[in-house]
């Protein structure tokens, strides 16, 4: 069974590079109650922004979503996750390199880890990217909530130069590709 809250929702924790992309993206999903950013697969606990930028902690950026999965599935999260970063690259989306980058699916219940390796599969034989997938797919590790600051950092910085340029061109051709997934 997915781990669940008391209200039926499910936990889905994705790494996909800089948090703050992928949090623009999830946050706009109907279906999708809260999308919080944080670390998640290291070894250090409590870890702040500035040790897991070093790499040396082992975590992964990564967000964590609660949603209601009578609305948006596990494997349709996974479909906007394979399909707004590049699942082929160790370790580096675009220019932000390093293993806090990974892409990394943390899987909460024997259902979402089958899901996950079943849309590995399916998104592999699709040929949709041009290498293999190289998402890590691993049990639930402890999540740390980021700092507040990275919070909603798109809807707070969206004319900082790193959103323009990165951010605001991703969460675009996401709401290009998703339009009908999108909330009101």
């Amino acid at each position: 069974m997915p781990q669940t809250t008391p209200n039926n929702r499910e936990i889905a924790t994705l790494g996909a590079g800089c948090f703050w992309c992928v949090e623009a993206v999830f946050e706009q999903l109907r279906g999708v109650d809260s999308v919080d950013s944080g670390y998640a697969g290291g070894d250090v606990e409590q870890p702040t922004y500035q040790q897991v930028c070093t790499g040396r902690t082992g975590h992964a950026e990564v967000v964590q979503i609660t949603f209601d999965p009578s609305v948006i599935s596990f494997g349709e999260l996974l479909d906007v996750f394979f399909a707004t970063h590049d699942p082929t690259t160790l370790n580096r989306q675009g220019a932000d390199v390093g293993t806090q980058y990974r892409s990394a699916i943390f899987y909460h219940s024997a259902d979402q880890q089958a899901t996950a390796k079943k849309k590995i599969d399916e998104v592999n034989a699709a040929g949709i990217w041009p290498a293999p997938i190289v998402t890590e797919v691993t049990p639930a590790a402890p999540f740390y909530p980021a700092e507040d600051y990275h919070q909603g950092y798109f809807q707070l910085n969206g004319r900082q130069p790193y959103c323009q340029a990165v951010v605001s061109p991703k969460v675009a051709k996401f709401r290009s590709k998703f339009a009908d997934k999108l909330k009101d």
